[in-house]
């Protein structure tokens, strides 16, 4: 059944490592994904444009226009999840990839299965949020931040402000139980769809790229417990 639901999803590869690119397209097509591909920042733009794909698996190394260009004009244009990969495990490349609009990211090397875990995750995520817009949920008001889950917008101070998919979905995890400290397994349980050790650290990547957005004084960090959603005074 995974398979048929899957078949109808296109993951658009862009990998400019002609061994990586065929060994993604070939696991992906084989766990029923429908793929396309792609070596380079303007071929990846163009496939996207024309094929609308429901996720994007992008590396952040390639020519003509690196990863995190593509990232950014990928999610100005039409936004769509995005699984960065990444040989850079440093913090701080990571946070900048995450703020260009990647949702999850994997570090090099990386074994397949993992890769077709996340992009099932992602799936999931989007398939939630499609679900939570039909059912026009009211908003959600915490101090002088406004939540509303059915457009998808944020305020804060009567102040607009943009986040990625997944930091929404993240931010919405947290105001459910606004001063309750939400555990690391429930996050990444109700936001990616899984809980792992590497998964701790997605988590607290996009924390920190949601302080930086929302204010740092807003979300609370439990060492060794998970976030809590603070209220501002």
């Amino acid at each position: 059944m995974r398979q048929t639901q899957d078949r109808s999803r296109t993951v658009l590869v862009v990998e400019d490592d002609p061994t990586i690119n065929q060994a993604l397209h070939d696991r992906l097509t084989a766990e029923g994904f429908t793929v396309a591909r792609a070596f380079d920042g303007p071929t990846a733009l163009q496939q996207a444009e024309h094929l609308v794909p429901d996720v994007v698996v992008l590396d952040l190394m390639l020519p003509g226009l690196d990863g995190l260009e593509v990232c950014r004009r990928l999610q100005a244009h039409s936004p769509v999840p995005i699984l960065m990969l990444t040989a850079r495990t440093d913090e701080t490349d990571i946070l900048v990839g995450l703020a260009a609009g990647a949702d999850d990211y994997v570090t090099k090397p990386f074994r397949m299965r993992e890769v077709v875990a996340r992009v099932r995750s992602l799936l999931r995520r989007v398939d939630r949020a499609a679900e939570m817009a039909d059912a026009r949920v009211p908003l959600m008001v915490i101090g002088d931040l406004e939540v509303d889950r059915a457009a998808r917008r944020i305020r804060v101070a009567d102040d607009d402000v943009h986040l990625t998919p997944l930091e929404f979905d993240l931010l919405v995890a947290l105001a459910e139980e606004p001063g309750t400290v939400r555990g690391r397994d429930a996050l990444m349980t109700q936001v990616w769809g899984w809980a792992d050790a590497h998964g701790t650290r997605t988590l607290d990547s996009h924390v920190r790229a949601l302080r930086a957005k929302i204010g740092a004084r807003r979300v609370r960090t439990v060492h060794g417990v998970g976030y809590a959603l603070e209220v501002a005074r």
